[in-house]
């Protein structure tokens, strides 16, 4: 495998790259920012408008900072996914995590309609929804894990794991159906995402839970290595397989569950970040891979929150709408470019 320090340009314009979508994040929008006058703001000095220094501190900075934590905790899990599974269509949805949140916040949303208009929209508010979310992840977590720990064939748990997501969106679709046009227009509107509503309080515990996914996928990178030789040659190598396989489905658990809980069922970015990643670092060393693909899940994240944006424009776009228009086109190119993606 090929040494770091090989790659250290390649970090160092992608770094560079990531401050320069950061500042411009912030700076795009219905109203536009100068660069000098963010870069004034986000050290405290006086903007031109003092407006300015309320919509960076309150709204753009917190956006700018949740769209750096979706896309590169998104990246980070598809990455995981695709080397546990080795399948290059892996991502962080195979386990049917996204599919429990979206339960979870349909049960809330729509649920009431079951027991009567009456109750309807009187325990829906953005806490009930994200609680509701992390529950629907968490017991379908637990199942996961519960299986996984009777069955030793890894692809087994890929197929348990749509079995999952179907059973959960069967679900969803039998309470659209006894829902009001309100219910599902709300649920809707949660599943289009949103990385835009959370405030300092709220992206605080969203950081935290996300920060533990990431510490627990950085402590397994000796493991995805050893795993890209096959499971039996693992084990040859003395690679717990258990724990380790159990490590990295809980931590893609936690970014995945945690992102969808707080921010919507982001689509195709877990899948398309570690492709675009394997273009520029060509190096199946997940202790390059791994860091890559996290600063190019934050940089394209970034990329599509502006473009949503419609800079000078009162208009935003929904964000999965614009993830797709990106990561779809991106995994159509690479399999007509390479025939075969690279793994």
């Amino acid at each position: 495998m090929p040494d770091t320090k090989t790659y250290k340009l390649p970090f160092i314009v992608l770094t560079l790259v990531l401050l320069l979508c950061f500042c411009a994040n912030i700076s795009l929008g219905s109203v536009f920012i100068p660069f000098q006058d963010v870069f004034n703001g986000l050290i405290g000095n006086p903007t031109e408008n003092e407006s300015w220094q309320h919509i960076i501190h309150e709204y753009r900075l917190p956006k700018a900072f949740t769209a750096m934590i979706v896309g590169s905790g998104l990246g980070v899990s598809g990455l995981l996914m695709q080397t546990l599974f080795r399948n290059p269509l892996a991502g962080p949805f195979v386990l049917g995590i996204t599919s429990g949140s979206s339960l979870g916040v349909a049960l809330v949303i729509m649920g009431a309609s079951l027991f009567g208009g009456a109750f309807a929209g009187i325990f829906v508010s953005k806490w009930s929804i994200v609680i509701a979310a992390s529950l629907g992840s968490f017991i379908v977590l637990l199942f996961v894990l519960i299986i996984s720990n009777k069955i030793r064939d890894t692809m087994a748990i890929l197929i348990i794991g749509l079995m999952f997501a179907s059973i959960t969106s069967a679900t969803v679709n039998v309470l659209s159906y006894f829902s009001s046009a309100e219910e599902l227009k709300q649920y809707i509107f949660w599943g289009l995402g949103s990385i835009g509503n959370l405030r300092w309080d709220e992206l605080f515990i969203f950081f935290i839970i996300y920060a533990l996914g990431i510490i627990i996928s950085l402590t397994s990178i000796k493991a995805l290595n050893t795993l890209l030789l096959g499971e039996n040659y693992a084990k040859s190598l003395g690679l717990n397989l258990k724990k380790s396989r159990l490590l990295i489905i809980i931590a893609t658990s936690l970014l995945a569950g945690t992102i969808t809980a707080f921010a919507g069922p982001i689509v195709f970015i877990g899948l398309a970040i570690p492709h675009m990643t394997r273009q520029v670092f060509n190096t199946s060393n997940h202790k390059i891979l791994l860091p890559a693909v996290f600063l190019f899940g934050a940089i394209v994240m970034l990329i599509c929150d502006s473009i949503a944006q419609l800079p000078s424009s009162d208009l935003t776009l929904p964000i999965n709408a614009i993830t797709s228009l990106i990561g779809a086109p991106v995994i159509i190119w690479l399999l007509v470019r390479k025939r075969k993606m690279v793994f």
